[in-house]
């Protein structure tokens, strides 16, 4: 598996695409990572076109098991943060 994109990275290929500057493809990443944080944590979802959905769901309080004692316990409900893939990246990946 080849090494994941870092945000140097990403900034300069999000620069490179947008003729501008890294500053300006800088504050453009940390905006849509605002926008989408802000939207999922307030209980909504954000669909990126060609990328995928990402939303919050809850989980209910259900019974785990601790692996290395055996120990089985009660966790509380919580939410988890999912993403589908959409069908043009996958169908991307998949030639």
């Amino acid at each position: 598996m080849a090494k994941p994109m870092t945000k140097t990275q990403l900034v300069a290929a999000l620069a490179d695409k947008m003729d501008a500057d890294k500053k300006t493809a800088s504050a453009a990443l940390d905006a849509l990572t605002g926008i989408i944080t802000d939207e999922v944590s307030g209980g909504g979802a954000v669909t990126l076109p060609g990328v995928g959905k990402i939303y919050c769901r809850e989980r209910p309080e259900r019974m785990v098991r601790n692996p290395a004692t055996g120990e089985q316990f009660k966790k509380e409900a919580d939410k988890v943060v999912k993403m589908t893939i959409a069908k043009a990246l996958k169908d991307s990946v998949n030639g």
